[in-house]
């Protein structure tokens, strides 16, 4: 199943081109947030290594090696953890 990263509604389109919008939400879907590539840990955010640099990854871009992902990202490892923090030493 295809979810867009901003709304997280289903996306029901077969072929992703690179002015596509979500029905939902009108964002764009060709972007690096909806990429099965996308990897905060990796330089770039990408695991394609012949990807060129994408400042913008909420935006449409023109990435040849863009591959709807079937799932939501998981957050970093870094992230999690960081969020944990914050939970267990939050004010009461």
């Amino acid at each position: 199943m295809k979810f867009c990263h901003r709304c997280k509604a289903r996306i029901d389109i077969e072929e992703i081109s690179f002015r596509e919008e979500c029905p939902s939400c009108k964002s764009d879907l060709h972007v690096c947030l909806n990429c099965v590539f996308y990897d905060t840990t990796k330089h770039n955010a990408c695991r394609e290594p012949q990807a060129d640099h994408v400042r913008e990854k909420d935006r449409a871009n023109y990435c040849e090696y863009f591959r709807f992902t079937e799932s939501f990202h998981k957050k970093s490892g870094r992230e999690e953890a960081e969020r944990l923090w914050k939970e267990l030493f939050k004010k009461q």
